[in-house]
């Protein structure tokens, strides 16, 4: 191997989640094609480890399923009394008290808030179906590509609970309130055309096609500077909660502290 060529790294694989690294982008995959990628707890905190589990050189990481779907959701082996083997049941969560109810919940949120991070840029490629547990992961992401199979759907209500794995407040912000209240109500498919024309899609490419589109997504990602880029996600991500003048505000002291750094300036 010569000094150009870069290192592919396993970094984690367990529990349905596989990290690798190369250089900048880091790629995560969820490895249960069998099952279309069903989530659980343990997939959960793999993920969070994933995230624990970055080195400091990634910019851009790629979240991807294997084989025909994206992930089709949570695994309905949680709906069962004896739930997974190790894990307390849906069931016996349910009977705990308020508090630690909540403290599981929050846990396994702690998969899916990570790729929200500013240091990072996050891009989902999805692929068949993202449904329920699937759909909230890809909106997780900053970005999603999608191939033209794609299916999302938010089936929770269905089954008389509600989206809790942060996903509600990425959907409303890309769809508005009306349309995210509908899709989650109804539980209906969203296809690929309509996930593009709305917003929920930053690019639909044909099945074929999506590995190589995300790579030059990716590249993109990486073409400006790495702290501009850190600047730019953490303005935008809190234009939605300021007032416009504590935008502009904002934008100023960014850009401050861009253009001290650039001279050299920088504390």
């Amino acid at each position: 191997m010569t000094s150009l060529e870069s290192v592919h790294e396993t970094v984690l694989d367990k529990d349905g989640v596989r990290l690798t690294v190369e250089d900048a982008i880091a790629t995560v995959t969820l490895t249960n094609p069998a099952k279309r990628n069903a989530q659980s707890p343990a997939l959960w905190r793999a993920l969070r480890e994933a995230g624990r589990s970055l080195p400091g050189s990634v910019r851009v990481v790629v979240l991807r399923g294997e084989g025909k779907s994206f992930s089709a959701g949570l695994d309905r082996q949680a709906f069962t009394p004896e739930g997974f083997d190790g894990e307390p049941s849906f069931l016996d969560l349910a009977r705990g008290s308020d508090a630690d109810l909540d403290a599981a919940i929050a846990e396994y949120q702690d998969g899916f808030v990570w790729l929200r991070r500013n240091d990072i840029v996050s891009v989902a490629a999805v692929q068949g179906h993202a449904v329920g547990a699937g759909f909230q992961l890809a909106l997780a992401c900053d970005l999603r590509v999608v191939a033209s199979d794609a299916q999302f759907a938010m089936r929770e209500t269905s089954l008389g609970l509600v989206p809790d794995l942060t996903g509600t407040h990425p959907l409303v912000g890309l769809v508005g309130y009306a349309r995210a209240l509908e899709i989650c109500a109804t539980g209906r498919f969203v296809q690929a055309d309509e996930a593009e024309r709305t917003g929920l899609a930053n690019l639909v490419v044909p099945v074929d096609e999506l590995d190589a589109a995300v790579q030059d997504l990716a590249g993109a990602l990486l073409a400006a500077p790495r702290d501009a880029v850190i600047e730019t996600k953490a303005l935008l991500r809190g234009a939605a909660s300021r007032s416009f003048e504590d935008q502009r505000a904002a934008e100023r002291a960014a850009q401050a502290r861009r253009l001290r750094d650039l001279a050299g300036l920088a504390d």
